[in-house]
């Protein structure tokens, strides 16, 4: 680690170790650096820290429930993604009718999609629809209902019998939490029904997620780890993580795509 990076934590960690929450702008200050050092510091280096919705907390604390907000999401570990989207990427054909998960995970992935002549995006997510609708080669279905705007994305009871009247080709999903005995979830519950449908419909089903979600579990499971075909993650961690587990598990992808 670091030598100033770790100071800096310690310092942080010491300010939280009787509990509450700590603002990023007042971090910042206490530790006479810019924000985005603090984001790189919790982002790059272990820690017990979290930065949930602008605000440092222990991780641990006892209380405190994680609050998902798609703009930190989009800033926290975005070469990563970019490598998982470019290996992703290669499962998808010409012709193909697309699944694409809300959240920050497969963003990278969409505008690489102008390089097909012709694909159907299906989604729940605002930020995907809004990535891809000005792509010509691109046929979008949004599926619509009470909007969240936490994860920009969609909810309704009905949701989960559209996506199964598609014929879609593959579903690529993303997670907040991989757990090996508690499976796979995510923060929202509303998310739980579109991703269920979507991987019960789908003829080929790729879990999209960095290694910092492994050991992780959010509120809303919604998936096995099995019953996934593929698994596209990064060296650290995961695959170890994988190999470990004695059930059947998914083909195991890890991205060889280096980002300066």
């Amino acid at each position: 680690m670091n030598g100033r990076s770790a100071l800096r934590l310690a310092k942080l960690q010491e300010a939280l170790a009787s509990g509450g929450t700590l603002h990023l702008r007042d971090a910042a200050e206490l530790c006479d650096v810019s924000e985005m050092t603090i984001r790189r510091d919790l982002t790059t280096q272990p820690t017990a820290i979290s930065l949930l919705g602008g605000r440092l907390v222990m991780a641990n604390y006892p209380g405190v429930t994680p609050i998902y907000d798609l703009t930190e999401q989009q800033a926290s570990h975005y070469q990563a993604k970019y490598r998982l989207c470019q290996r992703a990427i290669a499962y998808i054909e010409e012709g193909d009718t697309l699944f694409i998960d809300c959240g920050s995970t497969l963003m990278p992935l969409l505008s690489q999609l102008s390089h097909f002549h012709e694909l159907t995006v299906v989604t729940y997510a605002l930020n995907v629809a809004n990535a891809v609708a000005a792509l010509p080669n691109v046929r979008l279905v949004l599926l619509g209902g009470l909007f969240y705007a936490a994860s920009q994305s969609f909810g309704s009871d009905n949701m989960a019998a559209a996506i199964e009247r598609l014929g879609i080709n593959k579903a690529l999903i993303s997670a907040a939490g991989v757990d090996l005995e508690r499976g796979v979830s995510c923060f929202h519950f509303h998310e739980v029904a579109p991703k269920q449908a979507a991987i019960a419909t789908a003829m080929q089903r790729l879990l999209v997620v960095d290694a910092s979600k492994f050991g992780v579990v959010r509120p809303a499971y919604f998936a096995a780890l099995d019953d996934f075909d593929v698994v596209v993650t990064d060296e650290e961690g995961a695959p170890q993580l994988l190999k470990s587990n004695s059930r059947v598990v998914p083909e195991i992808v890890i991205p060889s795509v280096t980002v300066a």
